[in-house]
């Protein structure tokens, strides 16, 4: 598990890296609503990493899972318990 951020400031809240070197991104978020905005660090990571970008997720206090383009998500927290 990593944290990223680049001297630009992009960043994404949390890395995971599988042993075959796949990557998937998380960002949390405290609101009921996820923007295309809430996405940037994702998108960076995802088209930096390509093939091995698996997917990333924004986990949002909404109930609905959304999705936002090519292996990005918005999901609400109570996905990981269901």
């Amino acid at each position: 598990m990593f944290h990223f951020r680049d001297r630009d400031g992009i960043e994404v809240d949390l890395v995971l890296e599988a042993s075959d070197r796949r990557v998937a991104g998380l960002e949390m978020k405290s609101a009921g609503s996820v923007a295309m905005s809430d996405f940037s660090g994702l998108r960076f990571l995802r088209d930096k990493l390509g093939p091995r970008f698996a997917m990333g997720v924004v986990l949002h206090t909404g109930r609905k899972a959304v999705p936002f383009g090519d292996k990005l998500w918005a999901l609400p927290y109570s996905a990981l318990w269901a």
